[in-house]
């Protein structure tokens, strides 16, 4: 897992061909907003997530955001810990996220 900033985020995602982004905060936070191409698996309910990060294929690159960047921490050592190579999670995620969101 690296822990980067927004710049850095934002650069390696617009430069990388197997970027996934997800969103591992609650249903009702991802329809406030998220980022654009993200894809909600809800690290609080941990049954739906491991059902889905089981179905992830590991040669992607995992780009994890939430509220503040604890929760996709978590998620980020979950992936690694299950033998994903490449996960990074925004650091001060959406409260510090300063760009275009969708709704």
């Amino acid at each position: 897992m690296k822990n980067i900033k927004q710049d850095e985020w934002r650069k390696l995602v617009a430069e990388d061909k197997d970027a996934v982004i997800i969103d591992v905060r609650t249903r009702e936070e991802f329809e406030s907003g998220y980022l654009e191409t993200a894809q909600l698996i809800d690290i609080m309910q941990p049954q739906t997530f491991m059902d889905a990060v089981s179905k992830l294929p590991k040669d992607k690159n995992y780009y994890m955001y939430c509220r503040s960047g604890n929760r996709s921490g978590q998620a980020c050592q979950i992936l690694d810990a299950r033998g994903f190579e490449n996960t990074y999670n925004l650091e001060g995620g959406m409260l510090e996220w300063n760009g275009e969101i969708k709704q």
